[in-house]
């Protein structure tokens, strides 16, 4: 289901309990071309309705991901993680990862380190929750590598399944040369999601994307037998949402495959 709609009045008609995957990337408060720009705390206040609403709708077996950046004020970078951070507590989640997605283009900042990653905060509501690491395990960098002594001696020191990709994700951000760029500014990558919705939710399982931009988490949970929901109230958003899952019905739209190695100028095959 996608729709138009304010994030607030959606969620609040969301029946309770009923999304196993709350996966999004709520607007910085940068003043880009979607959001308005407003004191810290007034922003704080009105996403703290909104996450409020969306730990009622979640299942008790489900999860939050919130994906955010800096903050920047006159020079000084906030965390965005940070400041939300109390706001999930005290609505009593836990917070399981601070996953950190590192890409390789941005804004070049003269003044500091360019900022090359974001992070997204995992929560659950309780210690039970779903979660299958299998289904997003990576290549073994030595998959043939066995013990040399002791009680395994000659067997896999490794998972033969592959290994944890552990907390750190780096893979392309959505900029002009990527398969999946829209007019959208700030556009999730198909692959981020896909590992969520893969290791947090099962087929069938409802996935919601509160401030939905162009669909990638539609996209995702739909790639994966998943049912997804989502809502913007900037309607060419949501038209291009919609044309992006009527081409993945059709077998058209394009996206770039999860593990696919990352682009190196350095060798001849490489790309993103």
């Amino acid at each position: 289901m996608i729709v138009c709609e304010d994030t607030l009045s959606f969620t609040r008609s969301i029946a309770d309990a009923s999304i196993k995957l709350v996966v999004t990337s709520p607007p910085y408060n940068l003043g880009k071309s979607y959001e308005s720009r407003r004191a810290i705390d007034d922003y704080l206040a009105e996403q703290e309705l909104v996450i409020e609403e969306c730990v009622r709708v979640l299942h008790p077996k489900g999860s939050i991901c919130w994906q955010v950046g800096n903050f920047v004020a006159n020079g000084e970078i906030i965390p965005l993680d940070t400041v939300f951070y109390p706001i999930f507590k005290d609505l009593g989640m836990r917070l399981r990862n601070r996953i950190i997605w590192h890409f390789g283009h941005g804004l070049h900042s003269s003044k500091r380190l360019s900022g090359r990653y974001e992070t997204i905060n995992w929560w659950t509501k309780c210690d039970d929750y779903t979660w299958d690491l299998d289904a997003i395990r990576v290549p073994s960098k030595y998959p043939n590598k066995r013990h040399f002594k002791g009680p395994h001696v000659g067997q896999l020191s490794g998972n033969p399944k592959g290994k944890n990709p552990s907390d750190v994700w780096e893979f392309p951000n959505v900029k002009h040369n990527h398969p999946e760029k829209t007019i959208h500014p700030c556009q999730f990558p198909v692959e981020l999601v896909e590992r969520l919705v893969l290791s947090m939710t099962e087929p069938g399982d409802r996935v919601y994307d509160p401030y939905m931009g162009v669909g990638s988490s539609v996209v995702a949970a739909l790639m994966h037998d998943r049912v997804g929901y989502g809502c913007d109230n900037v309607m060419e958003y949501v038209d291009i949402a919609a044309e992006r899952v009527r081409q993945l019905r059709q077998g058209r739209l394009r996206t770039r495959p999860m593990g696919k190695p990352i682009y190196d100028p350095n060798q001849r095959n490489g790309g993103q």
